[in-house]
């Protein structure tokens, strides 16, 4: 999202590298998982069966606290603060992509889309948030109150907090749904077999969609035409600096040039574009 709405004209990645990147996020999560499931033990307990981690001595105690709050670091307050700033950059390029020259009613358009957006970005940072501060409150008081833990009903409160964090990822798309209307258009399409669904607004929306990828791709073929045009304009100029006239001339070709404009208007149709994705 952030680079659909930051940087609309760049490439994507390719498949390789969209498969390498995927890779790499399994392998880091593997590797902050293994110590954890490695060092872990089950004791009986009075009534129950637990499982614990038995971090080795000496320093089990250090080891345990360094690696859980590290955890929580890296795999809570960094993601959140790393969401926070990107939805906080695309929320300002989508408040700054207003269009000089447009009607009013296309401008209030604009301002009702770009409120949506937000509004749907706050509900997805806020519920993430909220579904993991549980598990991380629990698991740090664990070292600062672990008397607490010896009460009998800890695994209940702990299947709770557990089963909170893991259900973070199913809510997104229940927000998506009822907050975007093209989303409910492909979920309705996923669904259309059911005889309850119709998805006859799909085919449309398809239509839509590649007409922008197929104007994206022209804009940027034209901005690096018309940035090479300027370079050799400007060499020209190098090569034959007394000749009289030629720095207005070239001026007046740049500026007159249509493309800024063009430019500026596709970058902002990119961005509602994607903010009825989101």
């Amino acid at each position: 999202r952030y680079m659909a709405i930051i940087h609309p004209l760049r490439p994507r990645l390719s498949a390789a590298a969209t498969k390498v990147v995927v890779g790499l996020i399994w392998l880091l999560a593997l590797l902050l998982a293994f110590p954890q499931g490695f060092f872990s033990i089950t004791a009986q307990l009075p009534g129950r069966i637990v499982c614990l981690v038995e971090w080795p001595e000496p320093g089990g105690a250090l080891s345990g606290k360094t690696y859980h709050f590290s955890m929580t670091v890296l795999l809570y307050l960094l993601p959140l603060l790393v969401i926070g700033c990107a939805y906080g950059a695309v929320g300002r390029a989508l408040w700054a992509s207003a269009i000089p020259g447009d009607s009013s009613d296309r401008y209030h358009e604009q301002v009702s889309a770009k409120r949506k957006v937000m509004k749907m970005m706050l509900v997805v940072v806020f519920t993430f948030a909220l579904c993991w501060l549980p598990y991380h409150v629990y698991f740090t008081l664990q070292y600062l109150r672990p008397q607490w833990y010896l009460h009998s009903s800890i695994q209940q409160l702990y299947l709770a907090v557990m089963w909170l964090a893991m259900s973070s990822t199913m809510y997104n798309p229940i927000i998506y749904c009822c907050l975007n209307h093209r989303f409910r258009l492909g979920f309705k399409h996923a669904f259309r077999w059911c005889p309850c669904v119709s998805a006859g607004e799909y085919e449309g929306l398809e239509l839509r969609s590649a007409h922008f990828l197929h104007t994206r791709g022209s804009v940027s073929k034209l901005s690096r035409m018309d940035t090479t045009t300027v370079a050799s304009a400007l060499g020209a100029t190098d090569e034959e600096p007394d000749e009289p006239g030629v720095a207005e001339r070239l001026s007046l070709d740049v500026t007159s040039n249509g493309s800024s404009r063009s430019d500026s208007k596709t970058v902002s149709e990119s961005l509602s574009f994607y903010s009825n994705t989101l």
